[in-house]
């Protein structure tokens, strides 16, 4: 879609595949002319983003207008049409006039009165109906938990009122928001085993003990980020024991570097035994 990020900045997606298949049939919908919503619900890091990349790097014949939540604009009005705003300006000229104005007043383009938000919210229905006309729309809001409430009003009204334009809208939020509450919800749950040991296996380079695979497992509990950082902390600790190890064996490094590596090593060792025996258990 015009607009779409490269491959290198989309987040890279591991598992997922039953959520994949959700989004990649809402998608085709989209492209056959059947408008889908869909709210992706969960915590912090689960995996949502990437969902939302994986849409767009799927989706790449259309239209892509983008958004993020940005906490500290949740009280300017109307921020995130804003950010909607560029890919689909050309076609606010062709909206009724008072639903043109409504726009142009609240993008600066025009000095006028607050327009009534209702008003403002036809106006982005029939923006997004009349920009699909010509290519296929897919509409995308990041940390929808962070969206000004009259950008978020405008949004929820344009996702219950879609029906047959070629418009796909999805919302990412890590929880159920007021605008978006009774729209069709996708929960992202924590990787179960099998796809966090792949998660594992795909980032660590050569094989991995399976004792230790278990203990990552369990610690992360199917938390991706935790995961990787558990990945990555191996791969150093890994790394800077062979530094000690060669350095001892061959006598022939500094006494200087060896130990610098190995108080890195034991401090790594330290911190991460705090880190996570400190964190919180949850039950199921």
């Amino acid at each position: 879609m015009a607009g779409a990020r490269s491959a290198a900045e989309v987040p890279v997606l591991r598992g997922r595949r039953d959520e994949r298949g959700v989004l990649d049939k809402l998608l085709d919908a989209a492209q056959a002319g059947r408008s889908g919503v869909l709210v992706l619900r969960g915590e912090a890091g689960i995996g949502k983003t990437a969902l939302l990349g994986h849409a767009i790097e799927s989706a790449s014949d259309g239209t892509l207008l983008r958004a993020v939540g940005v906490e500290s604009e949740m009280e300017l009005p109307f921020a995130t049409l804003h950010q909607l705003r560029a890919p689909i300006r050309d076609f606010v000229d062709r909206l009724p006039a008072p639903q043109r104005d409504a726009l142009e007043i609240i993008f600066g383009v025009s000095a006028g009165a607050p327009p009534d938000r209702f008003l403002v919210a036809l106006a982005t229905l029939s923006l997004f109906s009349e920009a699909a006309q010509e290519r296929p729309l897919l509409c995308v809001i990041d940390d929808a938990q962070w969206l000004d409430r009259a950008s978020a009003q405008a949004l929820g009204f344009v996702a219950r009122r879609l029906l047959a334009e070629p418009v796909a809208l999805l919302v990412a939020a890590r929880e159920t928001t007021d605008a978006f509450a009774d729209l069709p919800e996708l929960l992202i749950e924590r990787l179960d085993d099998a796809e966090a040991r792949k998660l594992l296996a795909s980032v660590i380079p050569g094989r991995l003990d399976d004792r230790v695979t278990d203990q990552l497992v369990a610690e992360a509990r199917g938390d991706h980020p935790h995961l990787t950082a558990f990945a990555l902390g191996a791969i150093v600790f890994g790394t800077l024991m062979g530094i000690v190890w060669s350095a001892w064996a061959s006598r022939g490094a500094t006494t200087r570097a060896s130990m610098a590596a190995l108080t890195l090593v034991m401090f790594l060792v330290g911190a991460g035994g705090t880190w996570t025996s400190s964190r919180p258990r949850t039950t199921t």
